[in-house]
């Protein structure tokens, strides 16, 4: 029988605070250009109180990537937590409106919905901070593992990896998964969850995943002592397909007997490159459930991911259906 949603994915429900900023505001707050670090409430508050005019989308990696399915006509599924406070009612009206099911209930704790300040630089490049709030209330109870079952595929999140109780949520759906003939994919998120979470992701790599998500400088994260070509080595046929973004030079798609290089889209118009990567998850994923050949999977995600770079935010501005007849 043919599963109701093509992709049901936990993560965290997060509500991104987005500003313009020079390079000199990075190197001013000690972040680290390009990468997520966590942060507490109180620094949380001081950084937004010196970034400058802030715009709030909703966000979460997990999140975006069901927004793009949902905008290219999938059907979709998102496990998360919020609170019932502004920023919580923001994200899951934004989600539902977008076509997404969410009806995890919110956190019964007086803990805030989580939010990310990001700094975006004039090259496009974001540098993450996130507080995560009530995102890390997920626990196995949250896990609606019907909507495991009736999907195609389960997609996480690395994010996910900062908290005991939401790697235990996360593990309990991937075994849900494995029950009900569900693909189980996975994104590695950033290299900062990497290098935190090394020996947990290789494990899974190895043991949990069907599918792969991760870029470059994270998959050099998984294997800091070696070379990007003995590490496609070592990762090709780990999983049943692995996508590797690789920024100006496009992307690579390995599987255990082939590697597919898909060419990169040219862009002029770089405003933000925040969730590029979940978009192209959005696109990949898409053509994956929907049986096209690995290739064009790849090439819209590359399309999906250069259509969001072109705004603010993460989430799709226009119907990205556009883009299935390009």
């Amino acid at each position: 029988m043919t599963k109701p949603y093509h992709v049901t994915a936990i993560g965290n429900a997060i509500v991104d605070v987005l500003s313009f900023a020079e390079d000199t505001f990075i190197a001013a707050q000690n972040m680290r250009k390009g990468t997520m670090q966590l942060i507490d409430a109180p620094r949380a508050e001081s950084l937004y109180e010196a970034m400058g005019q802030a715009t709030e989308v909703s966000g979460g990696s997990a999140a975006n990537t069901l927004a793009g399915m949902a905008s290219l006509g999938a059907r979709t599924a998102f496990i998360g937590k919020v609170s019932n406070d502004e920023l919580g009612r923001i994200f899951r009206h934004d989600l539902n409106g977008a076509g997404v099911e969410f009806t995890t209930p919110t956190a019964m704790h007086n803990i805030p919905t989580a939010r990310c300040l990001i700094v975006v630089t004039p090259d496009g490049q974001r540098t993450m901070n996130t507080f995560l709030g009530a995102a890390g209330e997920i626990h196995t109870a949250d896990v609606d593992t019907s909507l495991v079952d009736r999907a195609q595929v389960l997609y996480g999140e690395g994010y996910m990896w900062d908290m005991d109780v939401t790697k235990t949520a996360i593990r309990h759906a991937f075994a849900a998964a494995k029950k009900s003939n569900t693909k189980i994919a996975f994104s590695l998120s950033d290299a900062f969850c990497v290098e935190r979470a090394r020996p947990d992701f290789l494990a899974m790599i190895r043991e949990d995943f069907d599918i792969l998500f991760c870029n470059e400088a994270e998959a050099c994260a998984l294997y800091p002592d070696k070379k990007f070509e003995e590490i496609l080595d070592i990762l090709q046929g780990q999983c049943d397909i692995i996508a590797i973004t690789c920024g100006e030079r496009g992307s690579l798609i390995l599987t255990p007997s082939e590697r597919i290089h898909i060419e990169p889209l040219r862009v002029n118009n770089v405003v933000d490159t925040t969730g590029a990567g979940d978009l192209y998850a959005s696109g990949f994923l898409y053509g994956l459930t929907h049986g096209l050949p690995l290739e064009q999977c790849g090439k819209l995600g590359s399309s999906c991911a250069s259509d969001i770079i072109t705004h603010l935010g993460a989430r799709p501005q226009k119907p990205l259906k556009r883009l299935l007849a390009a």
